[in-house]
């Protein structure tokens, strides 16, 4: 399904969801217990998310973002400092249930709207500048829905590729106030299961970093010219062009060297479900990011 229209623009109102640092089960947990790891995350939110947020051309949104009930003393000062630059709305939580999350949503929005919108924001990633103006163009076809924009970019060092994911990480879900589920009913790229999905095309319109403290991201896509991104990714600036020599090379190798990992890594974690289920799977996940910081990415 792509893009709809309709003579009449309802009233909607638009969150967005991040967990910063609350605690999390899983290899995550693991992760999150590393020394820096905190402090590397509020670098990674600095450089890339909320700058991000700042830039949207449309600023009719709220911004729900859970922290830990613990969270340090110095990272309260920059929590304060932030909501001073952007509509964020901080919550300290150990866990969050889908009724406390909807009674967070209600909480921010006041008196609500005709229709809520939701939208998945991890703090280490970032928007196009024009993100909330596209979305605001959608028009609901289904009581409920998960709709995401199609293509984005990976960065990765100073390279930057350009994905195709038709149920990538930057998930929103349209629905009436009714029962609302938001975006965090499911798993990303299971949304599909509980509610019809739609997709937008255009230009890129999400950016994903990938870093040390990844879980599962990886480099996918073809590498592209930075420069060619400007006009929604202003902070792609900084880095430097590729060589036309450099973009020939990563087509004819790069893209099939990665599509065969990808796939090699697909299979295998099938295989690791069906014998171990989902928690085998997250141990194993674990080690192998293990293995990829001690010896560094291959293949990029």
């Amino acid at each position: 399904m792509t893009l709809g229209t309709n003579d009449r623009t309802p009233n909607r109102d638009h969150v967005f969801l991040t967990r910063f640092n609350m605690p999390s089960l899983g290899v995550e947990s693991l992760i999150r217990t590393q020394p820096g790891w905190l402090e590397r995350r509020v670098e990674l939110f600095e450089t890339y998310c909320l700058p991000s947020m700042c830039a949207q051309t449309d600023g009719n949104f709220h911004w729900i973002t859970y922290f830990d009930v613990e969270s340090p003393g110095w990272l309260l000062d920059r929590i304060l400092r932030w909501r001073t630059l952007v509509p964020m709305t901080p919550f300290f939580r150990t866990s969050v249930s889908h009724a406390e999350r909807i009674a967070d949503i209600r909480t921010v929005v006041g008196e609500p709207a005709d229709e809520l919108l939701t939208t998945n924001i991890d703090n280490d990633d970032g928007l196009a500048v024009d993100f909330v103006e596209r979305l605001a163009g959608y028009r609901r076809r289904h009581e409920r829905c998960a709709v995401y924009f199609e293509f984005g970019l990976i960065q990765s060092g100073t390279r930057i590729y350009l994905q195709r994911d038709r149920s990538n990480a930057f998930c929103s879900v349209l629905e009436t106030w009714d029962r609302p589920v938001t975006c965090w009913a499911a798993a990303h790229n299971e949304l599909a299961h509980l509610m019809p999905q739609a997709t937008i095309g255009g230009p890129p319109a999400w950016l994903q970093v990938i870093h040390g403290t990844n879980v599962s991201n990886r480099v996918q896509g073809m590498r592209v010219s930075a420069g060619s991104h400007l006009a929604q990714f202003p902070g792609l600036a900084t880095l430097a062009e590729p060589s036309r020599l450099e973009l020939a090379l990563d087509r004819v190798i790069g893209v099939p060297m990665r599509t065969t990992r990808r796939l090699a890594r697909k299979a295998a974690k099938a295989a690791i479900l069906r014998l171990s289920g989902r928690e085998g799977g997250e141990k194993v996940k674990y080690v192998l990011r293990q293995i990829r910081r001690t010896f560094g990415a291959v293949g990029q």
